[in-house]
């Protein structure tokens, strides 16, 4: 098994009054070359945008984004004519293939929005532009692993897809609690990123935002003693 810890303290950060932003993997001026990507996770930006603010109108191509909301509301337009409001507990999806626009604003002018963004090279390029989004936030068990993403050759009613032979799943841990999350597929590796909380993953420690990259394995092995909210991002290495 290969291991690497990526505390929350080392990933870049860009304070721009109306966004704080913090970057997991290299991102706009920050860059780092030992954290470009993670396999095929290319971005896993953890975002808060002030009340009345938020990106505008801005191009994005053969990529595949994923939208996971925090806290507040987030406020998306795009080329493809959609316009739609994300909210906690919801995922989105967007396949940006040959080419998209999108823009996206808190939709609150008093409340911050909070929401991570991930970034996932499909497994071809040249793909048409797609969007979908899903409610999760009355299925999300405690204990039992939450499927939000997976790949489109395993397509379900319950989880939305991507063109990518990764799964992304969310994984809510009580008090004192284990869990062995099994990879889906031999050869990937997975991203283990504490959103709340803490747990120790194959021995190591990891608090609030911190994170573990792991390969060359079958499963990990977690427990939490004061519970937690934890992303596990399975993706292909090469």
């Amino acid at each position: 098994m290969k291991t690497e810890l990526h505390p929350a303290g080392e990933r870049g950060h860009a304070n721009h009054g109306w966004l704080d932003s913090y970057h997991s993997f290299s991102f706009a001026t920050y860059f780092n070359p030992a954290r470009e990507q993670f396999g095929c996770l290319r971005v896993l930006n953890d975002d808060s945008v002030n009340g009345g603010t938020g990106f505008d109108l801005h191009p994005h191509n053969n990529m595949e984004i994923i939208t996971i909301l925090l806290k507040g509301a987030l406020e998306h337009r795009d080329s493809m004519g959609n316009i739609q409001v994300i909210r906690p507990g919801e995922v989105q999806v967007m396949t940006a293939g040959t080419g998209i626009f999108h823009a996206e604003y808190n939709h609150s002018e008093t409340e911050q929005v909070k929401f991570l963004q991930l970034w996932v090279f499909p497994r071809t390029k040249g793909l048409r532009p797609r969007y979908d989004q899903m409610l999760f936030a009355e299925k999300i068990p405690k204990n039992e692993l939450l499927p939000l993403v997976v790949p489109d050759n395993d397509q379900r009613e319950d989880a939305l897809w991507i063109h990518q032979d990764a799964y992304i799943s969310l994984l809510r841990l009580q008090e004192n609690s284990s869990f062995a999350y099994t990879l889906r597929i031999p050869g990937n590796g997975v991203y283990v990123f504490v959103i709340e909380g803490n747990i120790s993953a194959e021995e190591q420690l990891l608090g609030r935002r911190d994170a573990i990259a792991l390969s060359d394995t079958a499963s990990v092995q977690l427990h939490s003693a004061e519970g937690a909210s934890v992303l596990f991002v399975e993706v292909p290495m090469h």
